[in-house]
């Protein structure tokens, strides 16, 4: 197969294009900046709706050998500890959704996509610092490392930072929302029977909450804090690594279940989150030769915990419309824009609001808390996002 689309990012969406694609007959060459194909970060959660297409894509099994399947979701509050709710995850979800609800390190994920694209014809090149495109009314073309590279479209995967977006869409840099993610991942072995975990526990407090979910089949443990704030020294990376001080700080006030957790992990990453505005047209996922993926196109923030899934998403989409217009690729491009913009911009609102949500101060978060606990599952799940 010749080299039709021209994939400029080979993070987790970049991989899931080049292999929706492939799949869809379409060649590929993939376009990454670093020296060798990786990811970096600690965990994610993917809802049924992304696990439904990763296995459409014939990937069940390897991702069975590698991610974790929660059997249950727990809501408790940060500050007193007290449970406020639970969703059925497990056999509970395979049965209303069709899929599973997995948990995964963001490398095995990465790992797992890329031996599948490496089983296909697509052409994979590290160390391709990206510096143009151009297109024309028959092809496109992508200069990489000052080397022109010829295909019939351009994808653009190349994360929140997007220099594919800047040339098609120029509309300046994503902003600070205000709010920093600290990471940790540890061996569960290495802590104490207590503080071991098998399901997802949220724990919502006054202006932070902290998610906690296995990886690694279940062997490892991630924790993530999102608060208030700001890092006063932006890497622009997700491996900054910051003093375990900082963590604690941010979550003195609350419970001593929550404290010791979080005195118990070693090493923290950081970052600040960025966001954009909700799309708003189609035409800021697509236009003539040229598409937008994942962050490229709408980063969000992670209070529904989709960034990964809408990426993987925005990936079999595109492929089902170049496998059902394989030589109108305007045609398939525009189609491909018009069934994702509206399904992000309602994640991105989403998101948005669940971060209020999330982090309201007492005594709205009594009313919050209070609806939690009376209504259940009923808040908790998610239909409209997991049933797409």
């Amino acid at each position: 197969m010749s080299s039709k689309a021209l994939i400029v990012g080979g993070g987790i969406g970049g991989l899931s294009a080049a292999l929706a694609l492939s799949q869809a007959g379409q060649g590929c060459a993939v376009f990454e900046q670093a020296s060798a194909f990786g990811e970096i970060g600690a965990g994610l959660q993917l809802g049924p709706n992304a696990m439904r297409r990763l296995h459409a894509m014939g990937l069940a099994t390897a991702l069975a050998a590698v991610a974790y399947f929660p059997k249950k979701m727990q809501v408790h509050s940060a500050a007193s500890g007290a449970i406020l709710g639970a969703l059925a995850l497990g056999e509970d979800a395979v049965q209303r959704y069709g899929a599973p609800y997995a948990t995964l390190h963001r490398a095995d994920l990465h790992a797992t996509l890329l031996a599948a694209v490496q089983a296909t014809p697509t052409q994979l090149r590290t160390g391709c610092e990206y510096n143009d495109y151009s297109v024309t009314a028959h092809g496109a073309r992508v200069i990489a490392n000052r080397v022109p590279h010829d295909g019939e479209f351009i994808v653009g995967a190349d994360g929140l930072r997007s220099a594919v977006r800047q040339q098609l869409l120029n509309d300046g840099a994503p902003r600070l929302s205000g709010q920093v993610v600290y990471r940790a991942l540890v061996a569960q072995t290495s802590l104490p029977a207590g503080q071991r975990s098998r399901d997802v526990t949220v724990w919502l407090g006054p202006h932070l909450h902290v998610v906690v979910y296995p990886v690694r089949s279940g062997e490892w443990l991630n924790v993530a804090a999102i608060v208030h704030g700001q890092l006063a020294r932006d890497s622009g990376m997700w491996d900054q690594s910051v003093h375990a001080a900082s963590v604690r700080g941010a979550l003195k006030t609350m419970c001593r279940p929550l404290n010791d957790l979080i005195h118990a992990m070693p090493d923290w990453l950081a970052w600040n989150v960025y966001d954009r505005e909700p799309m708003s047209a189609a035409s800021q996922h697509a236009q003539a030769r040229v598409a937008l993926l994942g962050d490229a196109a709408h980063p969000m923030r992670p209070y529904l915990a989709q960034g990964a899934g809408m990426a993987i998403e925005d990936a079999a989409a595109l492929g089902d419309a170049m496998r059902a217009m394989p030589s109108e690729i305007p045609k398939a491009l525009q189609h491909y824009a018009n069934a994702r913009w509206q399904r992000n911009a309602q994640v991105q609102r989403r998101a948005q609001r669940n971060g209020q949500l999330f982090h309201l101060p007492p005594p709205l978060s009594w009313a919050r808390d209070a609806g939690i606990a009376v209504l259940g599952k009923h808040v908790l799940d998610v239909p409209w996002l997991y049933q797409h």
